[in-house]
């Protein structure tokens, strides 16, 4: 089985903005980091500084977003930044943040991959761990209206399909897209799509509280006629930001993944269960990462 080298960053990079739930301004870091660090959060803003390591042992369930929490510390909204990371395999990276939540940028992640390839990136010289898929796994919602499996691929990488069909009185159209995940087709293909919600939802959220300080231009906001007070990037831009976020999703569990995903309809929720059962099966082996799951 192929392997690659570990990969962090040349130089430091920094982008600062507001969260997109909770309206906090804040500032996020990049620094390198040695090999086997893998994915580290740092809340500078903490007494003591903790860390919150991207690991699904950090995982909490929380609606329409990825978090990971380690005691009294949280970082919120981190599947853009993750899937920035892992779409350009940068495997080890300290991440200074003075939040709780990361900066929402433009919607995409997009913003982050820009500084890390400014910061520029590089090759350790410890091996990146990997984990093939030899025997399919699926979890689906309860009302049986979503779905996420993976099974073996020949490909020696990670593929993902997703089907986005929220019905014919849906303002967004049906779509599938399928990628072959590589930086280059990360940057080409998914880094740019945005994140998405319905007009009848925004009124709900705000009154929840979440979402205070965004307009139509932090996102695509769907009305009944299309995008209101914005412009896609892609006609099916909606199905590439569902990649985006199960990319992100994904990086929790901290190795490459090498298999074929495919997703109807799915979400955090489905991603992050189909991650937990990955590791649980690659568990019972009682194998390293870098062997098969049987």
């Amino acid at each position: 089985m192929a392997e690659r080298r570990q990969k962090t960053l040349k130089r430091n990079a920094e982008i600062c903005g507001f969260g997109l739930f909770s309206g906090v301004d804040v500032s996020l870091r990049f620094h390198p980091a040695p090999e086997n660090t893998g994915v580290v959060f740092h809340r500078v803003d903490l007494k003591g500084q903790p860390d919150v390591p991207v690991s699904l042992a950090f995982l909490e369930s929380t609606h329409r977003r990825t978090s990971l929490v380690n005691g009294n510390a949280r970082v919120e909204l981190t599947e853009h930044v993750l899937a920035a990371l892992a779409g350009l395999q940068i495997d080890n990276c300290l991440i200074e943040i003075d939040a709780a939540e990361v900066p929402g940028v433009d919607g995409s992640c997009r913003p982050f991959v820009e500084e890390l390839l400014a910061a520029g990136i590089v090759e350790q010289s410890a091996l990146r761990s990997s984990l093939r898929i030899e025997q399919a796994l699926e979890v689906e919602s309860e009302r049986g209206d979503a779905s996420v499996q993976i099974r073996p691929h020949m490909s020696e990488g990670l593929v993902i399909t997703y089907h986005l069909d929220y019905g014919h009185s849906s303002p967004i159209p049906p779509q599938t897209f399928t990628v072959n995940v590589t930086p280059e087709t990360f940057l080409q293909e998914i880094a740019f799509a945005r994140t998405f919600v319905l007009e009848s939802e925004v009124a709900t959220l705000k009154a929840a509280g979440y979402g205070q300080r965004v307009t139509e231009k932090d996102l695509l906001v769907y009305g009944e006629d299309g995008v209101i007070g914005n412009t896609l990037r892609a006609v099916d831009e909606c199905v590439r930001h569902k990649i985006l976020d199960a990319i992100g999703d994904f990086a929790l569990l901290g190795c490459d993944l090498k298999g074929h995903i495919t997703a109807w309809r799915s979400g955090h929720h489905l991603n992050q269960q189909l991650a937990q059962n990955i590791e649980a099966a690659n568990r019972q082996q009682s194998v390293p990462p870098t062997s098969h799951v049987a």
